[in-house]
């Protein structure tokens, strides 16, 4: 019925978030590999690389250290989950420049990107690879991206949305990060498809912050304040579980309908229940495995380019898929 694009990296990944510009293919050729870190390749010793992510204590975390312990274990490599506890800039940077010394390449998932294409552009030019994944610093020095292209997804979010409401409905939009640029760049999809419909109007963008009790209340107190409101499109894994949780404890099931992303254990237990009736997959896990693939190729002499890891739309008729 409805449609499920699946780039899934094999099985064991539904576990398995965001391409922006296309690069240029690189090759090492192309780049002035540090001599430490030639050496290293030259003599078939393991690489160590650093993944890095823009707050391990988020509920999306543990699925994209599922795909860096995959890659760690396949591709013989040291591949390390790291990052800082809330998206904390500064201690991303600190934590980055405190193992400089000891990393053969960089993958990163950036808490800004204007706070960290500096230090991108640094570790760059000191002979150390760096690519991006699941959120972009297209501006910066990094060399490719993994990930899902933001702006596509929320496109198909806002899709989604304007067909379960059958064209006609208000709409809130609500992210934990109004200000970030992945959020940006997927609320600019979802505005782009919605905007083409007339019978829906997007009447706010509801910035609920990352503590669990806080979005459940930002929501709450958002839908008292308008009850009109006939839609929810929630732009990531945290939100969407706690619109799905606030219809449902309202009984406002198939009154007030839920679009959002990813597939945490109670958002997909809110789309069995049709309570959420769209959650669109990121392929986390997929994103931690291929960018440390991605970084081992580029090490080995292969020419890399962007890589997409797609769209997974998943429903109450499919959702089955994913338990």
């Amino acid at each position: 019925m409805l449609n499920k694009l699946k780039t899934l990296a094999g099985a064991g990944l539904l576990c398995m978030a965001p391409v922006v510009a296309s690069a240029d293919p690189v090759n090492v050729s192309d780049f002035q590999l540090a001599p430490r870190i030639a050496e290293k390749v030259a003599s078939g010793k393991p690489l160590n690389i650093m993944v890095s992510y823009h707050d391990v204590s988020n509920e999306f975390a543990p699925c994209v250290k599922q795909g860096v312990e995959k890659a760690d274990k396949e591709l013989n490599v040291d591949a390390r989950f790291i990052g800082p506890v809330g998206a904390d800039a500064d201690g991303q940077i600190s934590e980055i420049e405190t193992l400089l010394g000891d990393m053969d390449g960089l993958a990163i998932s950036a808490v800004s990107t204007d706070a960290l294409s500096p230090l991108i552009n640094r570790v760059i030019e000191a002979g150390i690879p760096v690519i991006s994944y699941n959120t972009d610093n297209p501006d910066s020095k990094r060399l490719v991206f993994a990930g899902q292209d933001l702006v596509q997804s929320g496109r198909d979010a806002g899709e989604q949305m304007a067909k379960v409401l059958d064209g006609k409905g208000r709409v809130m939009i609500t992210t934990i990060d109004a200000a970030a640029q992945w959020s940006l760049d997927r609320e600019k999809g979802v505005r782009e498809a919605l905007d083409k419909v007339d019978g829906i109007e997007v009447v706010r963008t509801l910035n609920t912050g990352t503590d669990p009790q806080e979005i459940y209340a930002a929501i709450e107190n958002a839908m008292l304040s308008d009850p009109g409101i006939t839609g929810i499109l929630s732009l990531e894994c945290c939100s969407t579980p706690a619109a799905g949780e606030w219809v449902k404890r309202n009984g406002q099931a198939g009154k007030v309908k839920v679009v959002g992303f990813d597939l945490l254990d109670q958002t997909v237990d809110l789309v069995a229940d049709d309570v959420i009736q769209v959650t669109i997959d990121q392929a986390p896990a997929r994103q931690g495995f291929e960018a440390v693939n991605l970084l081992v190729e580029f090490l080995n002499g292969k020419t890399i380019d962007d890589l997409d890891t797609g769209v997974g739309i998943y429903t109450p008729e499919n959702i089955k898929e994913a338990m």
